[in-house]
């Protein structure tokens, strides 16, 4: 049986136990899923005691999984940090998820293949979002506070990163992608740069909705891709890893993405 949680803090908003219950109902699998409470330095003390077989990790866990793990998978230490963590042949396994949900959400968005994409941010999404973005775009550029975190994403990336500081840039205008990857209300230093993008615009939040710049980008008749996709598809790669299947994606998709947006309404 599916034994399974999502951990972090806060948690108490998480839409992981509501998609994953509809993912196992819809599957006719045998699963429990629910959310946990698990702050930082708290990951090694939790999977000693639990029963639990399957997790998913939001932050601040992510990049703590890795000194936890007996076995991490290859895009895991690529992007060192993980979301997913399953207990298998008597040991700790951990990956990410996050790097599959951006390859699903872009090219379920028709984004194969792009010339130039600006991430904004520096962390463990921005990471997985660059490996991603970094196998299907020419020119790959970071806007990030933190030059100490251009080691790690470097490591992510399948080609040379282009460092921009924070400070407001037209650039944002031109590329084929812009991913925003910050906290809420972050990114909305940018929006004076602002005026008639040309690209696509990938929000990783989803609440709430929409985001300043979002609705900015939506408004000049740009596209537009939320954050419930991003979460969605992550959530169903988590699913086939923790049940050992694969699944319908795009059927399981709607219907997880219709119960998301109707739990948010």
């Amino acid at each position: 049986m599916i034994n399974a949680a999502v951990l972090g803090s806060p948690i108490a908003h998480s839409l992981s136990p509501l998609l994953h219950a509809l993912a196992y109902e819809q599957l006719g699998l045998s699963a429990r899923y629910e959310s946990v409470e698990v702050k930082a330095g708290e990951l090694s003390n939790y999977l000693s005691a639990t029963e639990k077989n399957c997790l998913s990790l939001t932050m601040p866990l992510k990049e703590e999984a890795l000194l936890v793990a007996s076995s991490i998978s290859d895009i895991a230490n690529r992007i060192s940090c993980g979301n997913t963590l399953w207990f298998s042949d008597g040991a700790w396994k951990l990956t990410s998820t996050d790097v599959s949900g951006f390859d699903h959400s872009l090219g379920a968005h028709g984004l194969k293949q792009i010339d130039s994409v600006l991430v904004i941010g520096a962390g463990a999404t921005a990471r997985a979002a660059v490996a991603s973005v970094s196998r299907i775009a020419k020119e790959v550029s970071v806007i990030s506070r933190n030059p100490e975190r251009e080691s790690a994403m470097n490591q992510a990336s399948f080609v040379d990163v282009t460092y921009l500081p924070w400070q407001l840039t037209d650039r944002i205008n031109s590329v084929d992608l812009v991913i925003n990857t910050t906290p809420k209300f972050a990114a909305e230093f940018f929006l004076p740069s602002i005026d008639t993008p040309r690209g696509t615009f990938f929000e990783v939040l989803y609440n709430p909705w929409p985001t300043a710049i979002s609705k900015f980008w939506s408004d000049s008749h740009a596209p537009v891709i939320d954050g419930l996709d991003l979460l969605t598809h992550q959530a169903i790669t988590q699913v086939e890893i923790f049940a050992g299947i694969k699944v319908e994606r795009e059927v399981l998709y709607q219907k997880m993405r219709e119960a998301a947006l109707s739990k948010l309404a």
